[in-house]
């Protein structure tokens, strides 16, 4: 997946306003069968899916025995010609340690693992007219399919066909627009990528890259790993309690975040809008006006939905309030920044 196809600019306006098409192939996907299956990741995720019915989609985390996080993942459960199955999608860069660390704590469960990545391919189609795109092209290989696509709410999937190729279709994304995410065999990918593209003329569709996804992303105050979500970093401080069921749970992690789930001294992830039109960088370090250091940068670009730089950062609680006015140093220059709500972005429903 490259950088840009375009412009960056170009790729994420197009999103925001028709549909952008993403080649996330990258993005690991990992199967997971067997009696003991659910047993096995009520172990391994932080987010119950002991109830989770078929066709439906979780976010959840992978915690260590510290609390921190691993990996940020989307849970599927669903079937494939083989039968009932879990589907793990796990970050490109995480991959390999996600499958190490699942593998690792599978030996006492009657569970079967698989790494379906590089025998499938994935594409997010997301923006506005996304949907209807794609129920389109789902109406042409009968009604059924098109009921299949068009009937998927918010974290749903299911199994359809899209420009005549089967796939597993989920109303997911990462760009803080509707749309959905199919996943096809790796065979099929090209096909359905041109068919896409080619029937997605009429509603502006265009080939969009790491870049636009990443100003997306971050518009949508989505984290990302590697920045916003580290090994370091637990999900209460990242604004991810939801995705943590402590309740009646044993998972790995769960001594940790039961200590941390009401730590008041911890960093807290908050959005910045910046009086300037220079952007702050990961690492870049934020100050109180005293110029004592209250925090760091972990993403920051220019928006181009709100024509200004904003960033996401971790700051001390005490200064995490919105409207607090700070600094942040851009190389050697003192910069005011405010704190706001997350996110800086949200579409009309």
């Amino acid at each position: 997946m490259p950088v840009q196809y375009s412009s960056i600019v170009a790729e994420h306006r197009a999103t925001r306003g028709g549909v952008g098409l993403f080649d996330v192939s990258h993005m690991g996907r990992l199967r997971i069968d067997g009696p003991g299956a659910v047993d096995f990741l009520e172990r391994v995720l932080t987010r119950s899916t002991a109830h989770l019915a078929a066709g439906r989609v979780r976010y959840s985390l992978v915690c260590n025995p510290q609390g921190g996080i691993l990996d940020d993942i989307l849970v599927y459960r669903t079937d494939d010609a083989r039968g009932e199955c879990f589907l793990l999608v796990v970050n490109a860069g995480n991959r390999d340690k996600i499958w190490q660390w699942l593998n690792a704590h599978s030996t006492e469960f009657d569970v079967h693992l698989e790494d379906r990545t590089l025998e499938t391919a994935m594409i997010a189609v997301q923006g506005p007219a996304a949907v209807g795109l794609v129920a389109e092209l789902s109406t042409a290989t009968g009604p059924e399919s098109a009921g299949a696509v068009s009937g998927l709410t918010y974290y749903h999937c299911g199994r359809s066909k899209v420009c005549g190729v089967a796939a597993l279709v989920s109303r997911t994304g990462y760009t803080g627009e509707d749309g959905f995410e199919l996943i096809v065999d790796a065979t099929d990918a090209v096909s359905v990528w041109a068919g896409l593209l080619d029937r997605g003329q009429h509603v502006g569709a265009v080939a969009a890259g790491l870049g636009a996804r990443d100003t997306l992303r971050l518009e949508a105050a989505m984290p990302l790993y590697g920045h916003e979500l580290t090994e370091e970093t637990n999900p209460f401080q990242a604004g991810l309690a939801f995705a943590v069921n402590l309740d009646r749970r044993d998972f790995i992690g769960h001594e940790a975040l039961m200590q941390l789930h009401d730590e008041p001294r911890q960093p807290r992830r908050v959005g910045l809008h910046l009086s300037t039109r220079r952007v702050p960088r990961e690492g870049y370090i934020v100050a109180a006006p005293s110029g004592d250091k209250v925090g760091w940068i972990t993403s920051g670009t220019h928006s181009p939905t709100l024509e200004q730089p904003i960033a996401m950062a971790y700051l001390d609680p005490a200064y995490s309030a919105v409207a607090t006015e700070l600094e942040v140093d851009i190389r050697g220059e003192s910069v005011a920044v405010r704190v706001v709500q997350l996110p800086f972005y949200q579409r009309k429903r």
